[in-house]
């Protein structure tokens, strides 16, 4: 279910350092639902983009979230809150795999699940650069795809997020037109398989 940064520097303050952790624990509190756009890019491990694409994304804790992808290709992620289905409508196959499983330590962990961050995270504080404060979440599950997530928050709201697997790619997702607590219908987070598709997994 991605503009990437290096790695920062060392002079920033303590105060500094604690506020990223903070807007963290407080988005995932308080924003008990979230819509927004995003541009998603892909990097291979030299550094090259391989793949960019948009869409829009909502979550409605705990465990229920929908990321749809217009551009390129369409494809549906939903969350459930039991099970995790993937669409491809171009190939019309679905993937599905209980939630429970699928989630782990993984972005829609920190984004749509329960508000106890770190039992599944070790966070750290990852400085300040281009008006963003920055964290660093590390995966304590070692069922989890990915080495590092970083978290970039602009004010109170997350504007960036990058995600790097043991394989050396880096996906970057830049969030727009964030609503925060917004009503969304439960049917969002419902999903059917169409008529004819491939149904794979559990």
């Amino acid at each position: 279910m991605i503009r990437f940064f290096l790695a920062m520097g060392l002079l920033f303050s303590m105060e500094a350092h604690a506020s990223a952790v903070e807007k963290l624990k407080d988005f995932v509190s308080s924003a008990h639902s979230l819509k927004a756009h995003f541009v998603q890019s892909v990097y291979n491990s030299k550094m090259d983009q391989t793949q960019e694409s948009s869409g829009e994304m909502m979550f409605s804790r705990p465990g229920k979230f929908r990321w749809t992808y217009e551009k390129p290709y369409a494809q549906l992620i939903v969350g459930d809150g039991r099970k995790l289905w993937t669409y491809d409508e171009d190939l019309n196959q679905v993937t599905v795999r209980r939630l429970d499983n699928a989630l782990g330590s993984s972005p829609a962990a920190l984004l749509a699940g329960d508000n106890e961050i770190q039992k599944g995270f070790d966070l750290s504080e990852g400085g300040t650069k281009e008006g963003l404060e920055w964290l660093d979440a590390m995966p304590k599950g070692k069922e989890s795809n990915f080495q590092k997530i970083r978290m970039g928050f602009s004010g109170n709201l997350l504007a960036v997020m990058v995600l790097k697997d043991y394989f050396g790619q880096v996906t970057v997702i830049h969030f727009t037109k964030m609503e925060v607590n917004p009503k969304i219908p439960a049917k969002s987070f419902e999903f059917s398989p169409p008529k004819g598709a491939d149904v794979i997994g559990e």
